[in-house]
């Protein structure tokens, strides 16, 4: 790596703290920064600065929302839940335009390995969202044996309150992540769905 002056190693070191961003890739986001006119630089670090003052978490369902609750859980059918682990996967299943229910996101899954239990994740307020009217819950989690895992535990608990469990089906293939599917897989996991 070239020995840049400390302003644009420091910009390059922030730079390949986002996920996918090597060196190299920092590097060259770095120059376009400079490249930049002194107002798309401006925009560029106005529009970051935003986004951290004024994107939060939905105090019901957990996906990103700059009004509380979100405006999915304000407008969409509450009767079924699709149980996602990120909020990233949110914005996978939306891209499809055909989901009209609300979303729960975890914010994880379990991991014993790296300490991530039941109390690290929002388990509860999934639970504490039974009590309404919910007809139908959807375990979008990854198939990853941690994603496996945790469907189990959610499937299990669910059943008690005697609301339906599916669970995305054939598409996805084993150990893939749901942020990485394509529209078409994604669709043809959500139709052919299972109950658990």
């Amino acid at each position: 790596m070239p020995n840049y002056i400390e302003p644009i190693e420091k910009l390059i070191r922030q730079l390949t703290k986002l996920p996918g961003v090597g060196s190299k890739t920092a590097q060259r986001y770095a120059l376009t920064v400079l490249s930049m006119s002194d107002e798309e630089a401006k925009a560029f670090a106005e529009a970051v600065i935003d986004a951290k003052e004024n994107v939060k978490i939905c105090s019901v369902c957990g996906n990103y929302t700059d009004k509380d609750p979100c405006h999915i859980c304000n407008t969409r059918d509450n009767s079924v839940i699709c149980v996602v682990q990120e909020a990233k996967d949110v914005l996978a299943i939306e891209r499809l335009g055909e989901y009209k229910g609300v979303y729960h996101v975890l914010g994880g899954v379990l991991n014993p390995l790296k300490g991530i239990g039941r109390d690290d994740l929002r388990f509860a307020e999934l639970f504490k969202r039974l009590a309404g009217n919910v007809s139908e819950v959807i375990l979008a989690t990854d198939t990853s044996a941690e994603g496996e895992a945790t469907a189990t535990y959610i499937a299990r608990y669910v059943k008690q309150y005697g609301v339906k469990v599916t669970r995305l089906a054939q598409g996805i293939s084993i150990g893939s992540e749901l942020q990485y599917a394509d529209e078409v897989t994604l669709s043809r996991a959500f139709t052919n769905r299972k109950e658990l």
